[in-house]
């Protein structure tokens, strides 16, 4: 006997039972209510009101992000050059010779192909 075949042909059942007829309530309030845990207790007057004063890693609505204030607002070429100030690096290779990278000793190199095998032989 296909069992595969057997299970195709039986009756679904959900694992689920729900008590009673599925009903919807004929009045649900929709109306804006102030969250309990809100800090002013008050609604907004509008979004554009609270979009003006809410953060968000930053402040959102500002102008002088939009209106060629900040960094979006220009082209780079107009924010002028980018150097590093004294004493800082953008780049590893930059640094001088004592906090370079070490190059690999051959032990290490046997240690690390053999997984540490090579180590206790």
């Amino acid at each position: 006997m296909r069992a595969t075949f057997a299970l195709r042909n039986a009756a679904r059942t959900p694992l689920i039972r729900f008590l009673g007829k599925r009903s919807t309530p004929k009045s649900v309030d929709h109306t804006p209510r102030v969250h309990p845990a809100s800090p002013t207790g008050v609604l907004p007057d509008s979004f554009a009101a609270y979009r003006a004063k809410a953060q968000q890693h930053g402040p959102l609505g500002h102008s002088s992000f939009t209106s060629g204030g900040g960094v979006g607002g220009r082209s780079g070429s107009s924010l002028g050059p980018v150097q590093p100030a004294p004493g800082e690096f953008f780049d590893r290779a930059e640094l001088p010779a004592r906090f370079g990278r070490l190059a690999w000793t051959e032990a290490e190199i046997e240690a690390i192909e053999s997984g540490g095998a090579s180590m206790f032989a």
